[in-house]
C-alpha cells in the first residue's frame, strides 16, 4: 500500500467512525453539550459536515472566495443524519480524486500541499468523534490506528494549533496515559 491509500483509507475510516457516531444520535440528543466549548451535538455535527462540504471544492482548486458564503451556517436543516450522509460520499471521493493530495489546496491561512489538508480533516474526524461519543454518551474509545495517525501528525504542531485558537490549554495526564490520552490531553480534553 502506498502513502496516497494509506492516508486515503484512514480518512474513509475516520469519516466511517464519526458517521456511526452521527447515526447514533438520538432525536433528543442534539441540544446536549459536548467537550467543545460553545458547540452543542447539533454544532459540533455541523462542523464536521461543513468541513465534508469544503474538502469537495477545496481539494478541486477552489479557493474560500470562489465558494463565497454557500457552506456558511447551518448544514443540517431538519435531517441531520441525511445531511451527514450527503456530504459525506462526495468529501471522500474528492479526498480519493486523482491527484488531490499533490494538489495546493486554498485555506483560510494560505495554500497547504493536499496532503497537508487531508491530514487537518482526517484528525479533526478522529478528535470529534471523542467528541460527539461525549456528547451522547457512548463509548469513545477509538480505533488506535486513527489515534496513532492523529498523534503523529498533531504532536509536532500543537502549540501552532493551541495559539490559533484550535485547541484549549493541554490538560496533565500521568507519563504512563496511552496514546488516545495523550492525543486527547494535548488538544485540551480531559479523557
Amino acid at each position: 500500500m502506498d502513502a496516497h491509500d494509506d492516508l486515503v483509507g484512514l480518512y474513509r475510516r475516520a469519516a466511517a467512525g464519526f458517521g456511526r457516531l452521527v447515526h447514533a444520535v438520538a432525536p433528543d440528543q442534539w441540544d446536549r453539550r459536548t467537550p467543545c466549548e460553545g458547540w452543542d451535538v447539533r454544532a459540533l455535527v455541523n462542523h464536521v459536515v461543513g468541513e465534508n462540504a469544503w474538502a469537495v471544492p477545496l481539494l478541486d482548486g477552489l479557493t474560500i472566495a470562489d465558494v463565497g458564503a454557500d457552506l456558511d451556517g447551518d448544514l443540517l436543516g431538519d435531517d441531520p443524519v441525511r445531511s451527514w450522509e450527503d456530504r459525506a460520499a462526495p468529501a471522500a471521493a474528492a479526498v480519493a480524486g486523482a491527484g488531490a493530495l499533490d494538489r495546493v489546496v486554498h485555506v483560510s491561512f494560505g495554500d497547504i500541499p493536499g496532503r497537508e489538508y487531508v491530514s487537518q480533516i482526517t484528525t479533526d474526524h478522529i478528535v470529534h468523534a471523542w467528541d460527539l461519543a461525549q456528547g451522547i454518551g457512548v463509548g469513545a474509545e477509538l480505533d488506535p490506528a486513527l489515534v496513532a495517525f492523529a498523534w503523529g501528525f498533531i504532536e509536532p504542531q500543537a502549540e501552532l494549533w493551541r495559539a490559533a485558537g484550535a485547541f484549549g490549554p493541554a490538560v496533565t495526564v500521568p507519563e504512563d496515559a496511552g496514546t488516545q490520552a495523550r492525543l486527547l490531553a494535548l488538544t485540551g480534553r480531559a479523557g
